[in-house]
C-alpha cells in the first residue's frame, strides 16, 4: 500500500500501523489481510458499506478483539502484546453512546474522570473544562436522558477526552445527528487534529469523509481496495471532463472540428473533453487553446465525487451476514 511522504522524502512516524488484519466469525472471514499506514496528527477515514468490516478494525486497533492473523501497532504499542499501553493512549467513541441517561452530563463526567484514576480535584477541573469546550456546561446538571442526539454525542466525545488520548477513533460519530449538528461535529473533529491528535473516523456520510479526512480507504468484501487522497480516489473512477462552453459559434466550430474524442452540445455551445483532471491534463488544453488562437467563455473541470467512487468499488462487493451485521 502506498505511504505518503514528507516534503524532505522521509516517511512519516505512523499513530497506527497494520499489516495484514485477519478476523473471522465462524466461518464468515470478515477482515483478508488489510495494511494501514495512518500518520500522527491526520485524520484517516475507512468507508464501506454496512457489514464491511469497518467496526472490527476499530475494535482489533482498540484491543477490543484480537485478530486472527497479522500484526498492528497503536503509538507505538503493539496491540496484542501491550494492550494496556494501546489504551492508555486511545480514546474510543462507539457507533452507540456510551452515555448513561439516567445520571447527569457531569455526573458522566466525573464517573470518566475516576476510571481514569484522577484525583477529585482533578477530575472536577477536567469534567468542567470539557463540558465547556463542549458547549454543555448549561445542561451540565441535567439528566443526559434530557439531552438531544447532537448534544448526547458532544457528551460521548467529551468523556472519550479526559485521559487526554493522542489517537482517537470515532466510529460513525454522525449517524442519526441532524446537518447542524453533523457540522458542529465536525468543527470539534477539526480542532481535535489542530490540536495534535490523530483521528481514526469510520462513517457511511461520504461527504463527512470528503470534508474531513487527509486519506480515506474504502473497505470491501474484507479487503481495502482503494486508498488515498479524495481527490486521488475520485480520478480513478471514469466520468471526469472539462466542458468548455462558448458565446461566439465561429470559435465553437472551430475547436469541435479541431478536437477528438468530445462530446459536442450544439445547442448550448459546449464541448466536453474526457480528463481525469490532472494538472499535466489540463495545462495541455490550454495550452492547445492558446496555439489554436481559440478562447473559452468558460472552463469548467468536472470530476466523479465520493459517492460515484463508492458504489463503483463496493458495488460487486456485497458482504455476507457476520457477527458484525447482526447487532
Amino acid at each position: 500500500m502506498p505511504t505518503s511522504v514528507t516534503p524532505s522524502g522521509q516517511v512519516p512516524s505512523a499513530a497506527i500501523s497494520a499489516a495484514g488484519l485477519r478476523k473471522s466469525y465462524g466461518d464468515k472471514l470478515v477482515l483478508d489481510g488489510i495494511d494501514l499506514h495512518i500518520p500522527s496528527g491526520s485524520v484517516f477515514a475507512l468507508l464501506g458499506p454496512n457489514g464491511a468490516g469497518k467496526t472490527t478494525v476499530v475494535k482489533i486497533l482498540s484491543t477490543l478483539i484480537r485478530a486472527d492473523d497479522g500484526q498492528a501497532r497503536v503509538a507505538g504499542h503493539d496491540v496484542a502484546t501491550s494492550a494496556q499501553a494501546v489504551r492508555a493512549a486511545i480514546g474510543v467513541t462507539g457507533q452507540f453512546s456510551a452515555v448513561d441517561g439516567l445520571i447527569t452530563g457531569e455526573e458522566n463526567m466525573l464517573l470518566m474522570t475516576e476510571l481514569h484514576h484522577l484525583s477529585k480535584r482533578e477530575g472536577r477541573q477536567v469534567a468542567a473544562e470539557l463540558l465547556e469546550r463542549f458547549d454543555l456546561r448549561t445542561a451540565a446538571k441535567k439528566p443526559a436522558a434530557t439531552y438531544s442526539g447532537g448534544m448526547r454525542r458532544r457528551l460521548d466525545i467529551a468523556m472519550t477526552l479526559v485521559g487526554s488520548p493522542r489517537i482517537i477513533f470515532l466510529d460513525e460519530p454522525t449517524t442519526g445527528l441532524d446537518p447542524r449538528s453533523r457540522h458542529a461535529m465536525w468543527g470539534m473533529i477539526r480542532e481535535l487534529v489542530a490540536g495534535g491528535a490523530t483521528v481514526f473516523l469510520t462513517t457511511q456520510y461520504l461527504d463527512e469523509a470528503d470534508e474531513l479526512a487527509d486519506r480515506i480507504a474504502v473497505l470491501s468484501n474484507g479487503k481495502i481496495v482503494a486508498e488515498g487522497t479524495s481527490d486521488e480516489l475520485k480520478r480513478r473512477i471514469p466520468g471526469g471532463h472539462v466542458r468548455l462552453r462558448f458565446t461566439d459559434p465561429a470559435a465553437y466550430r472551430s475547436a469541435a472540428a479541431t478536437l477528438r474524442d468530445i462530446t459536442a452540445d450544439e445547442e448550448a455551445l459546449a464541448l466536453r473533453i474526457p480528463s481525469d483532471g490532472s494538472q499535466r491534463e489540463l495545462r495541455s488544453i490550454l495550452d492547445w487553446l492558446d496555439a489554436a488562437d481559440i478562447e473559452a467563455d468558460e472552463f469548467t473541470v468536472h470530476t466523479p465525487d465520493l459517492d460515484d467512487v463508492f458504489f463503483a468499488l463496493t458495488s460487486a462487493n456485497v458482504p455476507a451476514q457476520t457477527e458484525e451485521t447482526a447487532r
